[in-house]
């Protein structure tokens, strides 16, 4: 639905982006993940037509954004960091205006119905927009993003300023979404990510770092093994015992503890898998295993030794 090959963006000497490529694939929840300054946002505004670029391609549904933006920006429900509100309108008053000024052809009143519902503004719609809390005028922002019935919705930070149940309401909303439109979500909160995307696009200083789906984003960093282990005896005495195992850089105790049992988490050099040593040593000692489950990382330690590493190619 949304192809982009070698986007380009530079102010003056500064690239917001450089050679930005990537595809979003009909269906797809994809979250567009980097922390502030990354290019987020300037990529979303290219792709929907707000903002030219210095070189590169964007399609969106097969349509060229920069050739013919009117037909491309029919395919798309975009909601900026800043809902586009008309503050002083009604919820009913702002989306007739939408409708009006996007040339909606569809049934006006049974299709806002919809809008509304889907969103769960019907309670507020004739209300003063400026009377709103800030998450029902974030509904009110994804309701514009719906008129007109587009393939494709793309949210740029749609939680922010959200308390914790708007966060968790609107992470509803975009799920929902996602079962008949092709979204993407722009956003710095790693959460967020993780609770509503099946892809994970990750951009810093203008470039794409990583792209993967999101149950299996850590294995673009994690070149070891972890496991978590439940095992019988004394604490000091078995992390002294797996400390010693060929193989093993580090063992830390979990804190978690079920009877004479203790649980902990391994790490292992890269390509080395230590699950028989630890099967030798510890039967060895006569120290029974529980448990044993490879442990990955959350997509916090992911996006963390992301910039890392991507820091680190920069500065050599």
């Amino acid at each position: 639905m949304i192809e982009i090959k070698n986007l380009c963006k530079n102010y003056g000497s500064k690239y917001a982006l450089d050679d930005v490529s990537f595809t979003v694939n009909k269906g797809e929840i994809v979250g567009f993940l980097g922390p502030n300054g990354a290019g987020k946002s300037t990529a979303m505004n290219i792709i929907t037509g707000y903002l030219s670029s210095t070189s590169g391609e964007v399609r969106v549904g097969g349509v060229d954004v920069f050739e013919n933006p009117d037909e491309a920006k029919k395919l798309i429900g975009f909601l900026p960091e800043q809902p586009p509100l008309y503050i002083d309108m009604t919820v009913d008053e702002y989306l007739n205006f939408v409708y009006e000024i996007k040339g909606c052809k569809l049934n006006r009143k049974k299709h806002l119905e919809e809008v509304r519902q889907v969103t769960k503004i019907d309670d507020v719609r004739g209300r003063l927009i400026k009377n709103l809390s800030k998450g029902y005028r974030q509904r009110v922002g994804i309701a514009q993003a719906l008129v007109g019935n587009p393939p494709i919705i793309i949210f740029d930070e749609p939680t922010v300023g959200l308390d914790p149940k708007q966060i968790i309401e609107i992470r509803n909303l975009i799920r929902n979404l996602g079962k008949t439109h092709t979204v993407v979500l722009s956003t710095h909160i790693l959460s967020e990510v993780q609770a509503v995307c099946d892809r994970i696009i990750i951009i810093n200083e203008g470039k794409i770092v990583a792209d993967e789906k999101t149950e299996s984003i850590a294995q673009v960093v994690q070149d070891n093994r972890r496991y978590t282990v439940k095992i019988c005896g004394p604490q000091r005495e078995v992390m002294a015992s797996l400390r010693s195992i060929a193989g093993v850089t580090r063992v830390d105790a979990t804190g978690e503890r079920e009877l004479d049992s203790y649980t902990y988490l391994i790490e292992s050099q890269p390509g080395v898998d230590i699950r028989k040593p630890l099967f030798y040593a510890m039967s060895k000692e006569g120290r029974p295993i529980l448990g044993l489950e490879v442990a990955q990382m959350n997509l916090e330690e992911v996006f963390i030794r992301i910039m890392d590493k991507t820091e680190e190619g920069g500065r050599k």
